[in-house]
């Protein structure tokens, strides 16, 4: 192997972790915990693409429906989604946001930005715009 497949190798493997680690902390910022992990993910793919059914739903968070069921069922017992009748499809529903469901997410996405703005205070500006570059860089890397 060459120098430079070895060094990109341990970069892999660096990164890896410390993408990890840090996904680990944001994700333990939480403010409502009985909305578990697997529900706040199916909450903001609806928010990013808006009211959808569950088979939609389950295809856009890459589980069974049968699961995807389950979940909708959990959320919209706590009052987080809503069930309308489908337009064209009498067979479907679609699930969309409540008011609540928009509350958490913006409270959940405040907590997160909270935790990690007090964390890159305490990092140099040198620090600050390295890290503006990563992001930049990450975002370059999961587009692809």
């Amino acid at each position: 192997m060459s120098r430079t497949t070895l060094d990109t190798a341990a970069l892999a493997h660096d990164l890896r972790l410390a993408v990890m680690r840090f996904s680990r902390r944001l994700r333990n910022q939480r403010v409502d915990t009985s909305v578990t992990l697997t529900h706040l993910a199916a909450l903001s793919t609806l928010k990013r693409h808006g009211p959808m059914s569950p088979g939609e739903l389950a295809a856009h968070e890459r589980v069974q429906p049968p699961s995807m069921t389950r979940v909708v069922v959990a959320l919209e017992g706590m009052g987080m989604v809503t069930r309308t009748a489908h337009p064209t499809d009498g067979r479907q529903v679609i699930i969309g946001l409540t008011a609540a469901a928009e509350d958490l997410l913006a409270a959940e996405a405040r907590a997160r930005e909270a935790w990690l703005s007090s964390r890159l205070q305490q990092l140099s500006a040198d620090d600050r715009a390295t890290l503006r570059e990563a992001a930049a860089i990450m975002d370059k890397l999961a587009s692809e």
